[in-house]
């Protein structure tokens, strides 16, 4: 039994916090409300100026297994969400072997029961080996729960064999997540194409290789009465073209945006960094600007990371050989607080619906809200701490993110999944 005093609670539907009480009890929420009494036996937390909210979802996130354990194992990955505040997470299917059939998904779903204290979804291939060229074993994923068909690491590329796949499977209730590349545009995908790529000498990737292929996934989609959802979105007019859909009211497409590219710009990348590397590539400060305008209107459904863990022997290679990615499920929470809401650009309502509610509705998951009768599924965050990223702090495997032993505002302080504390700070 647990009883957190004082609390201010954060809620989808609301920009105002309300200061509350709330107990917990047999990993439910019995009773909200000012001054509750301290039942016998219980254990009280002073919550005075921290926020309470739902546990994040993040449903975009590599956890390398099987295949690249080097670099992320289901069990550090899932701590590293716990670490951050998100309680549920979604893996994408690009490992070794791909989760390409019934076999493949069944394996590492066991293995994420056995091995993580979150719920581990994952996500399945559209295509055999994500190769483009014939269908995976969509029926034998779907009956083990897969609502989420992927080739992310690469589009699909052909448009024939994408739209075959969803005529199949959105007779199941199946939606397609589209990573969106025209790879013989996009080139060797180390940054992007403007004054920074020309300025260091290499050859970038212009925003329109990511463009072109999210109308054209969203015109196939519409065409076979489908769900597309578009990952990573990096350019305001990328964010414009699905902006565009949308108004049409014709097509069921929604889209995601990472903490990275709200934040971060190629300008960034200053001397050959590394861990600004990503794909798609960190834009300009105008693509961010739009991006955060589209998070803002709802263009974006969902905030998403797209944690990709590497080793530090791959990140240390040169610029053009290292691989894309960066980590992003330790920092992300922390990360959007110190930039964006503690300067009052956007509310913990607008975090809370896109970072928690709307996620889980994706996956068509029970939304997790501060309410009586719900199950305690929630986070405490202290507004006035700090953390500072420092690799004893991180739980992911591996740390390819340019926040490393950089200090935020904001923490993490407390994480109750039913009747667990998963994490609580000293």
């Amino acid at each position: 039994m647990l009883l957190l005093q004082n609390a201010r609670i954060a809620s989808e539907n609301s920009p105002v916090l309300v200061e509350s009480d709330v107990l917990i009890v047999e990993g439910k929420i019995q009773e909200i409300g000012s001054g509750l009494a301290v039942p016998e036996g219980a254990r009280v937390i002073d919550a005075r100026g921290r926020v309470l909210m739902p546990g994040m979802f993040d449903a975009h996130v590599h956890f390398r297994a099987p295949g690249f354990e080097n670099k992320e194992t289901i069990t550090t990955g899932s701590e590293a969400a716990i670490n951050g505040g998100i309680t549920g997470v979604v893996m994408m299917p690009n490992t070794r072997p791909a989760l390409d059939s019934a076999t493949a998904v069944a394996t590492v779903l066991d293995n994420a029961r056995d091995r993580s204290r979150i719920p581990v979804y994952t996500s399945g291939c559209v295509t055999k080996n994500r190769e483009g060229k014939e269908l995976a074993e969509i029926e034998g994923m779907r009956e083990l729960g897969v609502t989420m068909l992927t080739d992310d690491g690469d589009t699909t590329a052909d448009p024939a064999v994408l739209f075959r796949a969803m005529q199949y499977a959105t007779e199941f209730g199946m939606f397609f997540a589209s990573h969106c590349e025209v790879p013989e545009l996009a080139g060797p995908r180390a940054l992007n194409e403007g004054v920074m790529s020309y300025r260091l000498g290499i050859k970038g990737s212009p925003a329109c290789a990511e463009e072109i292929i999210i109308d054209r996934d969203i015109r196939l989609a519409h065409a076979a009465g489908a769900h597309v959802h578009i990952q990573h979105v990096s350019s305001k007019l990328g964010m414009e073209t699905i902006r565009w859909w949308k108004s049409r009211g014709d097509v069921k497409v929604t889209a995601e945006v990472t903490p990275h590219h709200l934040m971060f710009t190629d300008e960034h990348i200053g001397d050959y960094d590394t861990n600004y590397k990503m794909n798609p590539p960190l834009r300009t400060q105008a693509d961010c600007d739009a991006l955060l305008e589209g998070l803002m209107e709802g263009v974006f459904d969902i905030i998403s990371t797209d944690h990709a863990p590497h080793t530090p022997f791959e990140k240390a290679q040169d610029f053009i050989t290292a691989p894309n990615g960066i980590t992003g499920l330790d920092t992300a929470l922390v990360s959007l607080y110190h930039h964006f809401v503690e300067p009052q650009k956007i509310g913990w309502d607008l975090v809370v619906k896109r970072y928690s509610a709307e996620p889980r509705r994706l996956m068509g998951l029970p939304v997790a809200a501060i309410e009586v009768g719900q199950t305690a599924n929630c986070i405490l965050f202290d507004t006035e701490a700090e953390t500072t990223f420092t690799r004893d702090f991180m739980k992911s495997k591996s740390q390819n993110t340019p926040f490393i032993d950089q200090t935020l505002k904001g923490r993490v302080d407390l994480v109750i999944l039913g009747t667990e504390i998963l994490l609580e700070r000293e």
